[in-house]
């Protein structure tokens, strides 16, 4: 993964008081403007006036992220704490310091043996989506400017870990190990060439097999560490198996596929519909649903699970009142599955 001159930071994230003294840039029309150099520190009136210009993302050079990881990640149970801090705000550093820990993993592949670090995050993460009513709003603007492969991760994790814990009453230490997974599921792109990964056009044959070997390869990386649990480990290497058995690297199928991997395609996908990519525009949510729908009746996803991921979805996140309409008027109105599981899923250890 190629390393990136600049890197955003939320405005929210700003504070004063402790803000690391690195130069700060704004990007105005294309190109990195120096905001302030490192010898001058942030002030309350800077605040107020990038608040008064409707600036919610400052620049700074890659070379810094180290010092701002470290202000950030220390920092970030004492912001989440505050009572000054609105949830949306929350939210936003929150997954800004989630994105920065994923650019970390994937530039410096061996710092994921630092696993408390990550444990951390997603214990923050956990509280965040069960608390916070509208937990995935402040997702969309981190995304829109972070580098995908970075901000999907972090979408995964926070849709993974919301839709478990709405629908399913498992222990702590297991939803834990269910956001380290979703966080790192495409942790294998690490061994995929940057020529591949940036191409803005459809894949050959050969360069779509070299994409496919990434849920095994992030996994017998991660394994060997002998640090990750097997849920997360699952979730890792399975999290592109389909219901109907035509999924890989395994090519197992229906429950055979342990439940967090098969919600971990879920989301997945729906992230990747979601969002903008090189070569075509984000779906709505209305439309990535749609879709997703007729991909759960030939056979792609658990269509159980799905259903009750697409209830959270209209619920939860917020479509217009147009596409509810649409989507409910395109449901099935009979055979719907009601009974929400609320057991603890074992089938972690699938044979090779």
């Amino acid at each position: 993964m190629s390393d990136c001159f600049w890197r955003p930071i939320s405005v929210d994230c700003v504070d004063p008081v402790c803000f690391p003294d690195v130069a700060v840039y704004l990007k105005r029309g294309g190109n990195y403007v120096l905001y302030k150099d490192k010898e001058r520190g942030f002030t309350q009136d800077d605040l107020r006036r990038l608040e008064t210009t409707f600036t919610e993302f400052l620049y700074v050079r890659s070379s810094d992220m180290e010092e701002i990881n470290s202000y950030m990640e220390k920092n970030l149970a004492d912001i989440l704490a505050s009572t000054n801090v609105s949830g949306a705000a929350k939210g936003r550093i929150l997954y800004q310091t989630s994105v920065n820990h994923v650019i970390n993993l994937f530039e410096s592949p061996e710092m994921a043996a630092n696993l408390e670090r990550c444990r951390k995050l997603i214990r923050h993460m956990i509280e965040y989506v069960a608390n916070e009513p509208h937990a995935l709003e402040p997702l969309q603007s981190i995304a829109a400017h972070n580098f995908y492969i970075f901000a999907h991760s972090v979408q995964v994790a926070a849709l993974n870990l919301l839709v478990h814990e709405k629908l399913f009453q498992i222990s702590p230490d297991e939803m834990t190990d269910v956001g380290i997974g979703s966080l790192l599921h495409d942790f294998g792109m690490i061994f995929i060439s940057d020529q591949i990964l940036e191409k803005p056009d459809a894949l050959s044959e050969v360069e779509y097999y070299k994409v496919k070997e990434h849920a095994q390869k992030g996994y017998e990386y991660l394994k060997q560490t002998g640090l990750f649990s097997d849920v997360a480990l699952t979730i890792v290497r399975h999290h592109h198996e389909r219901h109907d058995g035509n999924g890989y690297p395994t090519g197992i199928k229906g429950s055979v596929i342990p439940r967090s991997a098969q919600l971990s395609a879920i989301c997945d996908v729906y992230s990747a519909l979601t969002t903008d990519r090189p070569f075509r525009k984000a779906s709505t949510s209305g439309e990535a649903l749609r879709i997703m729908r007729e991909e759960a009746k030939s056979g792609f996803f658990n269509y159980e699970l799905f259903d009750k991921f697409e209830d959270l979805i209209v619920t939860l996140k917020g479509v217009s009142n147009q596409e509810r309409d649409q989507l409910l008027a395109s449901r099935p109105t009979s055979g719907r599955v009601e009974i929400i599981l609320r057991s603890p899923d074992v089938r972690y250890l699938i044979p090779s």
